[in-house]
């Protein structure tokens, strides 16, 4: 694993949300979409290659792309909408 830790570049930030999107995905299935995400709230999630499962801080995650819709991709808004998140 690299010791940098920025989130700098489309890689790790494209990671973050995907693993955020993941989580969020899991959420909805078992809770609803209509439930909100409270804030202090961590999913854990599976992800290919790795042991032990990985823990997202979700309700962190769902408050800060929130604040920064503005700067998601429409491809990234679109994953949100099709998850029944109304500000996307």
């Amino acid at each position: 694993r690299a010791s940098g830790t920025t989130v700098k570049g489309t890689g790790k930030a494209q990671q973050a949300f995907q693993r955020g999107l993941t989580a969020l995905t899991q959420w909805v299935e078992r809770e609803g979409a209509h439930r909100p995400v409270p804030r202090g709230h961590s999913e854990d999630i599976t992800i290919d290659g790795e042991t032990k499962p990985v823990t997202v801080k979700l309700g962190i995650w769902v408050s800060n792309t929130k604040t920064r819709r503005d700067k998601l991709s429409a491809e990234q808004l679109t994953s949100l909408r099709e998850l029944g998140i109304q500000w996307a």
